[in-house]
């Protein structure tokens, strides 16, 4: 089994699509561990606010069935892989990190949102604090303790399914 990390975040509709994303998941695994919810207004464009966690679970699948199974999930939800990238979405999940891979070629591994988003690390943190990023020496929380905190986020609430 591998341990996997993907983020999740809808700014359409984002409570019923934050659910039916998780369950989703689920479907590939009963046993994922979520982290709090978070409010993070959006980067890059103008939009309503996203809903945005992080998901832990175990996987059998090869990297690649798991991007293609991801993507089946956003696609059941409206999500055209041909479209723009920084827009409004109904359900986007990213695949954060598979396993201890590093990768520099597609999918990138560990994902750069990784070090780059609020709502991709602080949940990170909070899930898997004292796991090393693969291909680092630091620690989720590590990472955010020195990161650049100006993003707006707010936490929402708990998931629980």
């Amino acid at each position: 089994m591998t341990q996997v990390l993907v983020s999740v975040g809808s700014n359409i509709d984002r409570e019923f699509h934050i659910v039916e994303g998780i369950s989703a998941l689920r479907e590939l695994n009963p046993n994922c561990h979520c982290s709090r919810i978070f409010d993070a207004e959006p980067v890059g464009f103008e939009g309503p606010n996203f809903y945005n966690l992080v998901v832990e679970f175990q996987t059998d699948l090869t990297l690649t069935n798991m991007v293609v199974a991801l993507r089946n999930i956003e696609s059941r939800w409206g999500r055209k892989r041909d479209s723009e990238k920084s827009q409004d979405r109904t359900l986007d999940i990213d695949l954060l990190t598979y396993g201890e891979s590093v990768r520099l070629q597609d999918p990138t591994l560990p994902r750069n949102d990784v070090y780059k988003f609020a709502f991709t690390l602080w949940p990170l943190a909070e899930l898997c604090p004292e796991q090393v990023i693969p291909g680092d020496l630091q620690t989720y929380a590590q990472a955010w303790s020195t990161f650049n905190k100006n993003q707006a986020l707010w936490p929402v609430f708990d998931f629980y399914l």
